[in-house]
């Protein structure tokens, strides 16, 4: 009988644990007897005192937390990623030497006694009342286990972790009855197997397989004597006893658990001083968690494929339960990535751009018909080490998925989204529009509401003053002519481009709807994501039937044993455009990449098209182009919008002038080579456009897609835009009739004025050409010609503007 305190008889919580200890052994717990005095136990339910009797007895086991597996289209190893690294094992698949060894140091009686160990407990509650605090624990295996599950289910919740692992006896009398109803379910060994699986074991891995992986790189069911012991050793403080921070510290702790194996009879003295003369023999295994570790650059399309599944409702009602399943792990996801096309879109990538450059690229390829996303790729790495150059933005997609805030203004590329609507009204694809070099917007613009009207005077221009129409479409679109397209929009007006862009999901980077102003649906000053353009001009070549983006094939999850299927989103497609509106497209823009602008991107061996832009100062570049199999996407420019992309080098090749034909065409041409390689070249359904006969040389081969404005929605030239800039060492162009002449470069004609100059260097076989007209000098040798910046746009709106010598819009 244990000595009375010095003060003369036991304390209340003494002769709980000795009213404890008699119930115990009078099984009068299992009865459901009442236990006298538990408010000074710390044992309170919802403010009012409880019986033993009246607490909860079934313990809801939450599925454990695991490692989740992303796999490409083929099946391929992408990413694991967890909340929790922990691979759950049965026990036959754990070394016995383990098994023995966790039993021997955390509860050697675990096989003769029931959920509570009597001995131990009235041990612990005579210290700890002597004491008057809980500093002794004679918690079984099987308390311990039901413990870890309340952590397991506090999940990353600190409030719900404290309430789990708090140091009261109330915890542990609620934890003795829930042992008590799983010793009677689960027996034994299926108690030491949970437990196995449950226990954290330091270094972020959960459970002896992922344990054993990450010291010893190796399975658990080959761990040796050694080994188990080190590991059932660091269960009891993961910190204090962890051999990667304190070798010394975890060998003493292991030789402890060899010697109290050698005690109980699980191995010979002889065996354990054997293994406690070895060396740890630690081989340890980094973790290697999340997506940025994934192969084949696939960083970024880990991360959405993460995103996709946190945002969309078919793996739960709120993002807190998505999350929840997302966290618990076990998740086997196949997703629609095609190691050959990420292979191909990422050699192009680090090809043309290098992550150092002040500027990056992103690229996506579909499959149109299909909306399955086959690659997703980006110049700079997954990160967040600034210095590394790295980026956490997916400049591929929308702000909602971990992309840019707002998306990158499109330029051009937007042209043909209005073409579309202006055939589905019934603009024949002859249609001619006098086209000036300038022109004032027309006003009023109907819209779907209140006519828009330019009461600002904005004006809008082509890239020189060669190009004067009257143009078909044909041309226009080849050339990139602005005027014929803002005459287009004015006769059918704002509404049928914007139902067209709904129709083709085609929104703003932060999810907006596209403003009705002729500047976003015509000229493209708004800013979107390469993988909304990707899969929108996918609508052409599928013959006008648009399908969302899908990036899950398909999901299954491990819960415990039991595997099991969840549903996925799926790719809804609808028709966007008639099947005759669709192959005029295509029609049109395959003259894009056979003699326009965006020669430099055709495909050689199969049909293809598509279309440049380039955007306000040369801060963003696209093309964006597709074969009846693939729909690309690419985009150049800085995440900051803060780089204009003159006298630039990227990529290692200098450029004076940057222009969607030139960098982002050649990225999409090497990508679409790479991806569609010994795969099938089907053909468009080409419809005959006649040709224009004007009669006179458009230069049809010169790169001019332009899209004037500023992304500050400013006109400082109220009566129309500046033709360019005096003065400086490239020659700029005079502006409204005054002459200026060229420094180095050819100079340029501006709104009435003149320029001459040395050579040109913006020709492509011919002399340069300046701002808005003509140059004198002697054969070109740069990639374009010398040039300045047009203002004007609309109020509000990034409003695109010019450099000469190269295509923009």
């Amino acid at each position: 009988m244990p000595k009375k305190p010095s003060g003369g008889g036991l304390s209340p919580a003494q002769q709980a644990a000795k009213f404890l200890g008699v119930s115990v052994l009078a099984g009068a717990v299992l009865a459901g007897l009442a236990l006298p005095a538990v408010g000074a136990l710390g044992l309170a339910a919802k403010g009012s005192v409880e019986s033993f009797d009246a607490l909860p007895a079934n313990l809801k086991t939450p599925p454990l937390s695991q490692r989740t597996t992303i796999l490409d289209a083929e099946g391929g190893h992408i990413a694991t990623v967890y909340s929790r690294d922990r691979t759950v094992v049965p026990l036959k698949d754990i070394s016995p030497y383990l098994q023995k060894a966790i039993v021997a140091i955390e509860d050697s009686r675990f096989y003769e006694h029931g959920a509570v160990d009597l001995k131990g407990v009235l041990r612990a509650l005579k210290k700890n009342a002597g004491s008057g605090e809980v500093s002794q624990g004679a918690s079984t295996l099987t308390q311990q286990y039901v413990k870890n599950v309340f952590v397991e289910e506090a999940g990353d919740d600190p409030t719900k972790v404290a309430q789990a692992t708090q140091q009261t006896i109330g915890r542990k009398i609620r934890e003795l009855k829930l042992a008590i109803q799983v010793e009677e379910e689960l027996g034994k060994k299926k108690i030491l197997e949970n437990y196995l699986n449950i226990t954290f074991f330091g270094q972020q891995a959960y459970g002896v397989e992922a344990a054993s992986q990450r010291y010893f790189s190796k399975h658990a069911k080959d761990l040796d004597l050694g080994e188990a012991a080190l590991l059932a050793g660091i269960v009891q403080s993961p910190t204090r006893y962890d051999p990667v921070n304190d070798e010394a510290e975890a060998r003493k702790r292991r030789d402890t658990v060899l010697h109290r194996m050698a005690q109980v009879g699980d191995i010979s003295v002889a065996e354990a001083e054997k293994a406690q003369a070895a060396p740890l023999k630690l081989k340890v295994s980094r973790p290697k968690n999340g997506c940025i570790t994934a192969t084949r650059d696939a960083s970024f399309f880990c991360a959405y494929v993460r995103e996709v599944f946190l945002s969309d409702p078919v793996f739960g009602k709120t993002r807190k339960d998505r999350a929840k399943t997302w966290n618990q792990g076990g998740l086997t996801i196949r997703t629609t990535l095609v190691p050959q096309a990420q292979d191909s879109v990422q050699a192009s990538l680090k090809n043309h751009v290098y992550k150092s450059d002040s500027v990056a690229a992103a690229a996506t390829l579909v499959e149109p018909g299909t909306g399955r996303i086959v690659a997703m790729g980006q110049s700079k790495p997954y990160g967040s080490n600034a210095k590394q150059h790295e980026t956490e933005y997916n400049y591929s997609v929308d702000a909602a998925y971990g992309g840019s805030n707002f998306g990158f203004p499109t330029g051009s590329t937007f042209k043909p989204f209005l073409a579309a609507a202006a055939l589905e009204r019934g603009i024949p694809a002859t249609k001619e529009y006098s086209s000036p070099y300038d022109m004032d917007y027309p006003s009023p613009i109907q819209t779907c509401g209140q006519p828009w009207i330019n009461d600002s005077n904005y004006t809008v221009e082509n890239e020189n003053e060669k190009e004067v129409g009257p143009y078909r479409l044909k041309e226009a679109m080849a050339m990139s002519v602005n005027t014929y397209f803002v005459q287009m929009l004015a006769e059918i007006g704002l509404c049928p481009v914007s139902n067209m862009a709904d129709k083709l999901h085609v929104i703003q980077g932060n999810g907006d709807k596209l403003p009705q102003n002729p500047s976003a649906l015509a000229l493209g000053s708004v800013g979107m994501s390469p993988l909304r353009m990707a899969s929108a001009y996918a609508a052409f070549a599928s013959r006008g039937m648009y399908c969302t983006p899908v990036a899950i094939e398909s999901i299954s999850q491990k819960v415990g044993d039991k595997r099991k299927s969840l549903e996925v989103p799926k790719s809804t497609c609808s028709r966007a455009m008639s099947e005759r509106t669709a192959d005029t497209v295509n029609t049109l823009l395959r003259g894009v990449v056979d003699s326009g602008t965006g020669k430099a991107a055709g495909l050689g061996d199969r049909d293809n098209a598509g279309k440049t832009g380039t955007t306000d100062e040369r801060r963003n570049a696209w093309f964006v182009g597709y074969t009846p199999n693939m729909s690309g996407a690419v985009w150049v420019g800085s995440g900051s919008q803060k780089v204009k992309m003159r006298n630039i080098s990227i990529g290692g090749v200098f450029h004076q002038l940057v222009f969607g034909g030139a960098v982002p065409g050649p990225i999409w041409k090497d990508a679409m080579t790479g991806a569609l390689s010994g795969k099938d070249a089907p053909s468009f359904n080409l419809v005959d456009i006649p040709d224009a006969d004007k009669g006179k040389d458009k230069d049809k081969g010169r790169d001019r897609d332009r899209d004037k404005g500023r992304d500050d929605g400013r006109n400082r030239d109220r009566g129309g835009f500046i033709a360019g800039q005096t003065g400086g060492t490239t020659g700029r162009g005079a502006t409204h009739g005054g002459v200026t002449t060229g420094t180095t470069t050819a100079g340029g004609v501006a709104n009435g004025g003149v320029s001459t100059g040395g050579p040109g260097t913006g020709g492509t076989d011919d002399g340069g050409t300046g701002d808005g007209g003509t140059a004198t000098g002697g054969p070109g040798t740069g990639d374009t010609g010398d040039g300045g910046v047009a203002t004007g746009g609309l109020p509000g709106v990034p409003f695109r503007g010019q450099a000469n010598g190269g295509e923009q819009g």
